[in-house]
């Protein structure tokens, strides 16, 4: 072949690309081993955007990652948080199984140096320390002071003014709770705190009244709160006659030590086709009792504020006086 000709075909192989978006061709430096890369305009263009899609892409790693790191530091700090509850729990309780342990046996001097202990330990806790100074405030009538741990003690620990008991009265139907930690069915290293509940419902009223409904709702000691509806209790709409009383317990588990609970019933006035006198020694009766029963409106019946607590109730009647 004529070397003109053929230096022809090698320019005119350069100049003039293929129709497709890119294509290869070897290198015209004579070596021959290496492999020269041609884009089309539209390929330059979808280049030159790239800088900026990665960039946008490493602003949303970046904001991703710091949520993340976020969502990590809130679990940390909850998993230290019942860490320390876990520790402080255990210490507590131990100390208190072992001071009642040491009074049961009479061994008053090792009695003597647990009960200093548990003080030494309770006042290094501050909403054990300020309950203790509200409780000798009131006992000693120094009121500006007892407002003054009452009032921190709202700020640290809006459940600590509590009692693990409550009572309220609607419409002649009174309710009393009360609530207890179970420390066997607790894992608090886990941030599981387990609270058992007693409810006993009285009918003061002159009507015989059934319970149709429930609401709960329990806060826990990060302030989140939760609502509990459900059908009768304890799988029962019981039928309460007037001067009879229903009880019954249950649990609620929670992620804090420490917590609330408080909520309603919903109620219906019966009217009997036979006299409710017949019912005043009689038991409470349910759904599935024989009697015709014609029912008046709903209304709803208060179930007061009480605490879940893992240190139980610490202050005198006069105390709970005072802070309410």
């Amino acid at each position: 072949m004529n070397l003109d000709l053929l230096t022809k075909m090698k320019t005119a192989a350069v100049a003039s690309p293929s129709s497709s978006s890119s294509f290869s061709c070897r290198n015209w430096n004579g070596s021959g081993n290496g492999r020269l890369r041609m884009r089309s305009p539209m390929s330059v263009i979808l280049s030159a955007k790239a800088p900026t899609t990665r960039l946008n892409s490493n602003s949303n790693s970046n904001s991703e990652t710091d949520e993340t790191r976020e969502e990590d530091q809130k679990r940390l700090s909850r998993s230290a948080a019942s860490s320390s509850a876990f520790t402080f729990t255990f210490t507590y309780s131990l100390l208190k199984k072992q001071l009642a342990v040491a009074t049961k046996f009479e061994d008053y001097k090792e009695a003597a140096r647990l009960r200093d202990s548990l003080q030494t330990f309770e006042d290094g806790e501050p909403v054990l320390r300020l309950r203790k100074l509200l409780r000798k405030a009131i006992q000693e009538e120094r009121f500006q002071d007892a407002a003054k741990y009452r009032d921190k003690l709202k700020e640290i620990a809006p459940h600590a003014l509590l009692k693990c008991s409550s009572n309220a009265t609607t419409l002649g139907i009174r309710v009393q709770v009360r609530s207890v930690y179970v420390e066997s069915q607790s894992r608090p290293s886990e941030g599981q705190f387990f609270y058992a509940y007693r409810v006993r419902i009285s009918n003061n009223s002159g009507h015989t009244v059934q319970l149709l409904r429930r609401h709960w709702i329990v806060t826990d000691g990060w302030g989140r709160v939760e609502h509990v509806w459900g059908t009768g209790v304890v799988g029962q709409q019981p039928i309460i006659p007037p001067r009879a009383a229903f009880e019954y317990s249950s649990a609620c588990p929670l992620g804090t030590p420490s917590g609330r609970m408080e909520g309603d019933f919903e109620m219906k006035q019966l009217l009997h086709s036979n006299s409710d006198s017949d019912h005043s020694n009689a038991n409470i009766q349910n759904n599935d009792n024989n009697k015709k029963n014609m029912s008046t409106g709903t209304f709803n019946v208060a179930i007061a504020p009480f605490s879940l607590s893992v240190f139980g109730d610490d202050l005198s009647s006069s105390s709970s006086a005072f802070l309410y």
